[in-house]
């Protein structure tokens, strides 16, 4: 495909941890007001059916719906990395073997039915992401203590059970109605969703718009704006055009000369985001008989990327170049130096691998929406010898072939950010993880004692092994923490961009506004 075809995560908590924005049975914020207009997003990239259903959440994009028409128990709000939500509070044990949450009185899913102890329940058991597996062995039991209390037991202290549960790094903790799920069947249920968010489903278009109306009985608020409309627009030029006519409100990804454009009209704003990191999978490291098991060839790939030059051309220079895949904002980040752009050293370290002349390295498999910088990358990495055919894909699609280990050579993956430095190791560089190719002993090893480790301290410093090791073997090629462009166009008093650390699109959703409303 050519550049012009490219379009492109001791104590845990022991006190009770409590957030009631609406005490007893008080009215929510501002529920004297009616959700009133219409707000447009121009969506960069195809939705589908399986991302308005928490249970099948396999990376963060997906929450860009989720976090419209579903709700969880805990969440990361504004200001806040874990906030009550439908549950009013959480307690955990001295032994950090059992957690209890509180359900929120008086909260209803958009068909009317309460929320309770039992749909947190079947809502647990039924999530089958790339984590179910790590849920699966360390969760023991989860026991509904009356109407509103639920009681989850663990075979073992879990030091990053609130990682997993309470935050985005998975949907778990995400609730959906028993009832209806039981009735309608997974299928049924992925065409008429109903979920406890600040909005309900109305229509879906397949391949062109996501149609949704405010619930006003959502516990927080009444939203203030009547209808979100996401419309698949995976063009760029085509997206920004939108914005600058007025058919869109907000436009996501815009990025390169595009970016300087919306600077430089009157009306537009960019926004900047910092979301996800991006690098490079040596899927076959693990192979003897592969290249990329001689680490003078990962290292040589690392050295022939220019990504400071990419960095101006793609984002304006907003990204961040990092010689890390975990993201400088979680905890127990350890700060790796950036590879330098070096490819007269990289011809060298080819050229003692055994590769004088380079090699044909197969295909380079990316998302379709980053096709554009693959190529940039294919450039650099051709300039030291390394042969490479650019292999885009639609994102569910890629997504789902990398979780199942379907790509060889060298795949460009990138996740939303959301965890700490021990979910995104264990997704990625520890045997069995969910998009690990492979693993090494030590590294293993090292993982699973800090796993049971509750002293933060040495924990820590296990993490920081565990990534200074990553870095000396180069077992990745990291790009960038990634900067988000996005357009917002002149109607817009809250586009909702940047209220949520570490993610990349708008939301809360109750919280969008439109100017005048």
């Amino acid at each position: 495909m050519t550049y012009a075809r490219c379009i492109f995560a001791s104590l845990v908590v022991v006190a009770v941890l409590a957030l009631r924005a609406t005490p007893g049975g008080a009215a929510p914020e501002g529920r004297a007001d009616a959700s009133a207009g219409t707000m447009t997003w121009g969506v960069h990239t195809t939705l589908v059916p399986s991302w308005f259903d928490p249970a099948e959440t396999i990376q963060g994009t997906p929450f860009m719906v989720l976090l419209a028409t579903h709700d969880a128990l805990v969440k990361p709000m504004p200001g806040r990395n874990m906030a009550p939500s439908l549950a009013e509070s959480w307690s955990a044990s001295a032994d950090g073997l059992t957690y209890e949450f509180v359900l929120r009185k008086g909260v209803k899913f958009h068909n009317g039915e309460p929320v309770t102890a039992d749909d947190v329940k079947f809502s647990f058991e039924r999530y089958r992401g790339i984590f179910a597996k790590t849920f699966k062995e360390r969760v023991a039991a989860v026991e509904i203590l009356d109407l509103d209390r639920v009681r989850f037991r663990l075979k073992q202290p879990w030091p990053d059970f609130m990682t997993f549960y309470g935050t985005r790094t998975t949907g778990a903790g995400w609730i959906v109605p028993k009832k209806y799920v039981e009735k309608v069947g997974d299928d049924g249920y992925k065409k008429a969703p109903i979920g406890a968010g600040p909005y309900r489903f109305v229509s879906f278009t397949p391949g062109v718009e996501l149609v949704l109306e405010a619930f006003e009985g959502y516990w927080r608020k009444v939203p203030s704006v009547k209808r979100l409309v996401f419309r698949v627009i995976p063009d760029h030029a085509t997206r920004l055009a939108a914005l600058k006519r007025g058919d869109v409100d907000i436009v996501y990804l815009i990025s390169g000369e595009l970016a300087g454009e919306v600077k430089r009209t009157q009306g537009l704003t960019l926004k900047a985001a910092f979301p996800s990191n991006h690098w490079l999978i040596f899927a076959d490291q693990f192979d003897p008989k592969s290249p990329w098991h001689d680490k003078r060839v990962r290292l040589a790939a690392n050295l022939a990327l220019d990504r400071a030059t990419l960095n101006e051309a793609a984002t304006l220079g907003l990204s961040k170049i990092t010689g890390s895949i975990i993201p400088s904002s979680f905890d127990f980040y350890w700060p790796a130096p950036p590879y330098p752009h070096d490819p007269t050293r990289a011809r060298r370290l080819l050229a003692e691998a055994g590769y004088p002349n380079g090699f044909d390295a197969g295909e380079f498999f990316c998302d379709l929406q980053v096709c554009s910088w693959g190529e940039a990358m294919l450039t650099d990495l051709k300039a030291v010898g390394i042969g490479l055919k650019l292999r885009p894909l639609e994102r569910a699609t890629f997504f789902k072939g990398v979780a199942e280990k379907r790509y060889k050579n060298l795949v460009y993956l990138f996740i939303g950010a959301s965890g700490n430095a021990a979910t995104w190791l264990e997704s990625l560089a520890v045997t069995g993880g969910a998009y690990a190719y492979g693993g090494y002993p030590d590294i293993d090893g090292l993982f699973r004692e800090q796993a049971a480790e509750l002293d933060r301290s040495k924990r820590e410093m296990i993490l920081h092994r565990i990534q200074q090791l990553v870095y000396e073997r180069a077992m990745f090629a990291p790009v960038w923490d990634f900067a988000f462009l996005h357009g917002v166009g002149p109607r817009v008093e809250e586009s909702g961009l940047g209220l949520l650390g570490a993610w990349g699109f708008s939301g809360p959703y109750e919280d969008v506004k439109l100017k005048g409303k």
